[in-house]
């Protein structure tokens, strides 16, 4: 089998941070989320990776590589808009040709993986496998109305679901799809959906199997999805301190504290990850919180939250919670005169003030 991983898109809902980044390198536990991904993929046993890129694509480039760090081979697709999840897979038949593969959107977690599915896939004659999960939301996602075990219809985004179980961000194909995805239209965004590529494959009588996955999973594509994923890969960590803490400071619960940073009068509590050189002094640093590297937080609080590398937060009065800080980001405490506050922000960006 091959994989083909999803890397383009513009992220609108993660802005201004994505102006400047691409999506899937946003660190959840101090590691972008493209790596869950492929790790998930090398752990099914499968090497060979297309990875669809778009206008961030030197990026990805730059953080994947060749792929060697998980033991597989990269090959980069480019995107030239984002068209749709079809489209993505209308243009990588060139590199996936006449194998079996599954595809995984490169924004999306899912806590268990997908070794079992992928060796489902293997052992059976489906054309298409798709991952369902129970979400409260499901005007938000492709719906699948199913009928024990078949599947019925695939909606986007209904704005009357008539299910709440929701596509989760994987699917299996065989290469029957690229009928599909070649016979289907636009839809009324100017995209080709996948789910209307599958529902073709329904309506011609194709075999598409189904089945609800049992552990978490989460589309990392709004901030509340974000640090939620963030809060669940936290609570996973074993403690692991190499950097130095100093005996003033107190350390509670599963920490881990990179080589290099030093906490120095100040409380770290669990779960919690400080990366590589940072420096934290006369603050507190709350439960689900990741801080990336370099970054320093003085005199001040913070709690579930992702401060990403090279930013500076120093004496906020009050505490600083779900919030997502970029990279080289200051912020803080200005007693000057006369008071005000002074703003330089982002496109799309969301400020809240006491």
């Amino acid at each position: 089998m091959k994989a083909l991983v999803l890397s383009g898109g513009r992220a609108t809902r993660l802005r201004p941070i994505t102006h400047t980044s691409a999506k899937q390198l946003v660190p959840v536990a101090n590691k972008p989320i493209l790596f869950y991904a492929l790790e998930s993929i090398a752990d099914a046993g499968i090497t060979d990776v297309g990875i669809i890129v778009g206008h961030t694509a030197q990026e990805i480039k730059a953080a994947v590589g060749g792929g060697e760090r998980w033991g597989i081979k990269a090959t980069y697709i480019p995107q030239e808009a984002p068209l749709g999840l079809a489209h993505a897979v209308k243009i990588a038949e060139p590199f996936l040709g006449s194998d079996r593969f599954v595809m995984f959107l490169g924004d999306n977690l899912i806590r268990d993986g997908i070794k079992d599915v992928v060796r489902r896939f293997q052992g059976e004659q489906a054309n298409a496998h798709i991952m369902l999960a129970k979400v409260r939301n499901p005007q938000e996602f492709g719906v699948a109305e199913l009928d024990g075990d078949r599947v019925l219809r695939l909606v986007e985004k209904p704005t009357e679901p008539k299910s709440d179980l929701a596509l989760v961000g994987v699917y299996l194909f065989d290469s029957h799809v690229f009928e599909a995805v070649n016979a289907i239209e636009p839809s009324a965004r100017g995209e080709l959906e996948i789910t209307d590529a599958i529902q073709y494959l329904i309506d011609k009588s194709y075999v598409v199997h189904w089945h609800q996955i049992t552990g978490w999973w989460k589309d990392t594509g709004k901030l509340e999805d974000l640090l939620e994923a963030n809060r669940l890969v936290l609570e996973t960590l074993e403690t692991r301190i190499d950097g130095e803490v100093d005996g003033t400071s107190a350390v509670h619960g599963r920490v881990v504290i990179e080589k290099g940073s030093s906490i120095v009068g100040s409380v770290i509590r669990g779960p919690a990850v400080i990366g590589e050189g940072c420096q934290i002094e006369d603050s507190y640093v709350g439960p689900f919180t990741s801080v990336y590297n370099r970054v320093k937080i003085l005199g001040s609080e913070v709690e579930h939250s992702i401060i990403l590398e090279d930013s500076c937060i120093r004496n906020i009065g009050a505490r600083i919670e779900d919030s997502l800080i970029g990279k080289n980001v200051m912020v803080a405490k200005d007693d000057s005169r006369p008071r005000a506050y002074r703003l330089m922000l982002g496109d799309n960006s969301d400020v809240k003030v006491m």
